[in-house]
């Protein structure tokens, strides 16, 4: 569309005669961008040649959509109105999709598979029956490069009823009455922040869109940018009536260049449209937005630390008072959500504060998104009600554990949360809940492990992060982080001491007390919630010099198994010591006491005879 929007009348004319779709079209609709790694566009393209080849271009409709969600049937395709949903598919399936499309037909082999069999509907899938997906609801459903489609399915009526219906003070009310609380990790209560913001003294006000998603298996933010970008600008632009602000600042990694591209053409589509800019819809509201993008680091997002990058100052926290929400932005009163937060506030607005309040749980209201990732059947990004149990999230929508391994625990919040170990799978993730067990919501990442993760090896990994990821202004985070990443160093490699435990709950504590931002304060959640929960392993690494998960290969022996070894010589090839001996055809060994215990023979291995194991059980050593 060209056409500039000059009143809110205007606007809702053409979102009726957008919303009436031609009767009897089928739409179908390619997640194109998290599936373009398995070749996702591909796909796009062989189907729309398809439509073109066989004249369907009147009744069938291909979109390259956002994420579907369902993670692991990439690459995955909906077809709607039928309801079907496919996994898996590939660029040569398209001829055979469109045959059965014509005739009213599903392709069973790429139908999804459950307990039951083949499933050909997405609501009948349990990854989507047991989710409610309300902030999801547009993502994977509109075009994101399409501000038509968008607005034929909602986007910007919330914003035209508060710009015809409500003060800016009404606006924070409703999402005050909404319960909403920041989805970016601390969990502040939105609409409170807002009206600090509002009576704030000073000008101009600005709005911030932290997008600055970083941790390790999180993509909820990135998503929804890349999927259902004007649903976050809408809430930007309610943010900004609300509180007062002319300027908004969408701050974004650059490693998200899908998710840059559509903001963009997100934001350029409004503006032209009358959307975004001056005198929004006749109105009399004037805001508009820009992209700043982030070089990714982890720090920055920490909403003080993201102030600095966008005034081109490196990425550092400051000391707080004075908040963002009196001194932010070029020192001007500021309010800072994430991506998440300013995507739900159209929906409060829609339908009132009160209505959202019905779901979720007395201290959190609404739905959460999760990023399903992990030793899970079904990854994938989720939506459930506030209290959903993590059972649920793991079981219900994820499918559980593949091989039949047992489920160990979550590693929640990311870098910065916690390990919720089996005993707590029924907990409900609320904030509240979360913290007493000695984790965080975060913003929403959720790592599944089972019986085969070293949880200290985890932690290693994790404080390895953030060490790394430090800005190094105060000394708790710089020196105690580098300092517990050292000794759980030297316990993964069979060097633990006595009293190692001790030191790092002392280390871990300080750093929390001492550290300046949330970076460091909370950078000893994983090691001390794993210590909590799995001191035993911890003491087995020290104590006992193994690793009962067998994953920390200083701490295990190589051997060959005669049953399995073809005498090929590639491992004896590989070892960079030459600790393996044997001739062609005959069994090859490995020297305990030469070996370095690095991995390569068994990478090398093709017959899988190289096995890991406990030192004790190997000849002594």
């Amino acid at each position: 569309m060209t056409k500039r929007l000059e009143s809110i009348g205007e606007f809702h004319s053409l979102r009726e005669k957008l919303s009436a779709r031609p009767a009897g079209e089928t739409v179908i609709r390619v997640c194109s961008t998290g599936c373009r790694a398995l070749g996702a566009l591909d796909v796009c393209d062989a189907l729309e040649a398809q439509v073109s080849e066989r004249g369907l271009a009147e009744s069938v409709r291909v979109i390259r959509a956002g994420c579907l969600g369902y993670c692991a049937a990439a690459v995955a395709v909906a077809i709607s109105p039928q309801d079907i949903f496919y996994g898996g598919v590939k660029a040569e399936d398209a001829p055979e999709i469109i045959e059965h499309v014509q005739a009213g037909k599903v392709v069973e082999r790429l139908c999804c598979t459950t307990e039951a069999g083949p499933v050909a509907a997405a609501k009948d899938l349990p990854f989507f029956a047991h989710q409610d997906r309300r902030v999801l609801g547009n993502c994977g459903v509109v075009d994101p490069c399409s501000l038509s489609d968008a607005i034929a399915h909602g986007a910007y009526g919330s914003l035209a009823k508060a710009l015809a219906d409500m003060s800016p003070e009404g606006v924070i009310e409703e999402v005050v009455a909404s319960g909403l609380r920041g989805r970016g990790g601390a969990g502040f209560p939105t609409g409170i922040k807002w009206r600090f913001a509002r009576a704030a003294e000073g000008a101009p006000k600005f709005v911030v869109c932290n997008a600055d998603e970083g941790d390790p298996g999180a993509f909820m933010d990135r998503a929804l940018l890349e999927g259902d970008p004007h649903l976050v600008i809408e809430g930007m632009i309610l943010g900004g009536y609300a509180i007062g602000a002319a300027k908004g600042f969408i701050y974004v990694r650059a490693e998200y260049p899908i998710a840059i591209e559509h903001a963009q053409i997100a934001l350029d589509q409004a503006r032209q449209a009358g959307l975004l800019g001056e005198n929004i819809l006749g109105s009399g509201l004037d805001f508009d937005a820009e992209i700043r993008k982030g070089a990714g680091a982890f720090v920055c997002g920490e909403e003080t630390s993201l102030i600095a990058s966008i005034e081109g100052r490196r990425g550092m926290p400051r000391p707080r008072p004075p908040f963002p929400a009196v001194a932010g932005l070029f020192g001007k009163p500021t309010n800072i959500n994430n991506v998440e937060t300013w995507a739900n506030v159209p929906r409060i607005v829609a339908d009132g504060g009160q209505a959202y309040a019905q779901v979720g749980t007395e201290g959190s209201k609404g739905t959460k998104i999760f990023a399903l990732a992990g030793k899970v059947v079904n990854t994938g990004l989720v939506e459930a009600p506030m209290g959903t149990t993590l059972r649920q999230i793991v079981f219900d929508i994820g499918g559980g554990i593949p091989g039949g391994r047992a489920f160990k625990a979550a590693q929640m919040g990311g870098p910065s949360g916690g390990c919720v170990p089996a005993e707590h799978l029924d907990v409900p993730l609320d904030y509240d809940s979360v913290k007493e067990i000695g984790a965080i919501m975060g913003s929403g990442g959720l790592i599944v492990l089972d019986e085969d993760t070293c949880v200290v090896d985890l932690a290693r990994f994790f404080t390895d992060f953030v060490q790394k990821e430090s800005c190094g202004q105060c000394v708790p985070c710089r020196i105690g982080a580098r300092r517990m990443l050292e000794i759980l160093t030297r316990i993964t490699e069979g060097q633990g001491e006595d009293g190692d435990i001790d030191q790092l709950v002392r280390l871990g504590e300080m750093i929390q007390e001492g550290s300046l931002c949330g970076l460091g304060q909370t950078a000893p959640n994983p090691v001390l919630s794993t210590i909590r929960y799995f001191r035993d392993e911890y003491e087995a690494h020290i104590i006992d010099k193994r690793c009962p998960a067998n994953v920390c290969e200083a701490l295990m022996a190589f051997t060959i198994a005669p049953e399995l070894c073809k005498a090929c010589g590639l491992c004896k090839k590989a070892c960079p010591v030459a600790a393996i001996t044997g001739e062609k055809d005959v069994v090859h060994v490995i020297d305990q006491d030469t070996c370095i215990k690095c991995g390569i023979c068994r990478e090398s291995c093709p017959f899988d005879a190289v096995i890991a194991g406990q030192p004790q059980t190997v000849g002594g050593h």
